[in-house]
Parts: structure tokens; sequence; C-alpha cells
């Protein structure tokens, strides 16, 4: 069976972030062989909401349907499963190594709380070039506003344009991750990002608002659930 496990830090990690782990975090012999990811994705989350199960394959790659038919087919012949007990809990507010072994020495099982940003902002910075990104954000007649709806990617987006680009944190809207995305449906389109929407001058069908005296900014994005 699986020995070793990591898990981002706060139990957070968003899926293009799940997949730049499994690519690129090593070293190589302890590559990831794949990832489950549990989210409500575009859908309103919670305990009486939507909740789903993605697994995604070696590189990276959300797993093609004949796996995911193969695995349901595996299911239907479960006939029984242990729970070990006694395994401890583990605190995922902070990352660290947590090594389990069994008191018969028969098997030892490891989990590892990673940072949930680490590997995704290095691959971002290979691909993208953050010097410019940063020259744009520090113009005098530039501003933006990026909602992540409660979302996973509040710490994303909090490491990258205020940790990284050195932007205000009030370029962050609705950063803080929730479990029922605050209540909201974290589906980034006119009808579900109303914040967002309403802070770029506009109404649900796209058309311009009195905003009064308030600046709106140049550019506007949102992200959905996970």
């Amino acid at each position: 069976g699986v020995k070793r496990f990591w898990v981002g830090q706060d139990g957070l990690l968003s899926t293009p972030a799940v997949s730049a782990i499994i690519r690129e975090r090593g070293p190589k012999w302890q590559k990831a062989f794949g990832a489950f990811i549990l989210t409500a994705s575009h859908n309103p989350g919670g305990p009486d909401e939507d909740f789903g199960i993605k697994y995604n394959c070696e590189h990276g790659q959300p797993a093609p349907a004949s796996l995911t038919d193969a695995i349901y087919e595996g299911t239907t012949t479960i006939k029984s499963y242990n729970i070990c007990q006694d395994f401890p809990t583990i605190d995922v507010s902070k990352a660290g190594l947590t090594t389990v072994k069994a008191e018969d020495g028969s098997t030892e099982v490891s989990v590892e709380v990673i940072s949930s940003t680490e590997t995704h902002v290095a691959l971002l910075k290979s691909i993208f070039d953050f010097d410019q990104i940063k020259t744009l954000l520090d113009r005098p007649d530039f501003s933006m506003v990026y909602d992540t709806m409660h979302g996973v990617n509040g710490p994303y987006a909090k490491k990258i344009f205020v940790d990284v680009l050195g932007q205000s944190e009030a370029v962050c809207m609705n950063g803080i991750p929730k479990d029922d995305f605050g209540g909201g449906h974290a589906d980034p389109n006119l009808t579900y990002a109303k914040e967002l929407v309403k802070t770029m001058g506009l109404d649900r069908k796209g058309m311009k608002i009195d905003v009064g005296g308030a600046l709106i900014p140049e550019f506007g994005a949102a992200a959905d659930g996970d």
C-alpha cells in the first residue's frame, strides 16, 4: 500500500498546485504517484452542500474516464476495510514530518505536511516574467483586484501579489478560505462573483452601473473554489 503522504498546510492545495507538486516536487525517487483532491469545485460547498473527490495521475493530469471507471468497478467488490483507530491526529497547520510505525515493526507510514504555495509559485516563476508583471502592477495608472471567493486560492493570491510582487492586501478580495465559501457560490461569473462585478462597476448582465466616486480598477479577475 501507500506508505508516504504529502498534505498541504492547513489542508489546502489548489488543483493547479497539486499538479505542480506531482510533477515538480522531488527528489526523483520520491515523486508522487498521484493525488486525491477533495473539492466542491464550482458548486456550493460545505457539510450540507457538494463534496467531490478528484484524482490526478502521475504527470499531474486529471484521471481519464477509463481509470475512474476502473476505480468504481473496484469499489463494487469491497467487502470490508480496516481503520487504524490509534493513528495519531496530525497538526496540518504547520509544516513537518510525522512517521508512524507499527508496534511489531512490520510497517511504517510517513505523513509530511508541506507548504501549500512553495512548489506552485516556483513553477509560475519559471514560466512568467514576474519582474515585468511587477512593473505593470507598480504603475500609478494601473490598479487591479483578484477575488478568490473564499476558495482555496486565497493563500496563493496573497503569496504572489502581496509577498512576491509587493502589492497591497487590498488587491485580494475574499482571500480567507472557508469550507462553505463564506455561504457563497464559488463560480467566477457575472451571477455569482457579485462583489467583484460591483467593484468593477457592472451589474450581473455586464452593464455599467453608477458607483459614485468609487475607483474602478483597470483589471479584475476571480477564481473558482479549487
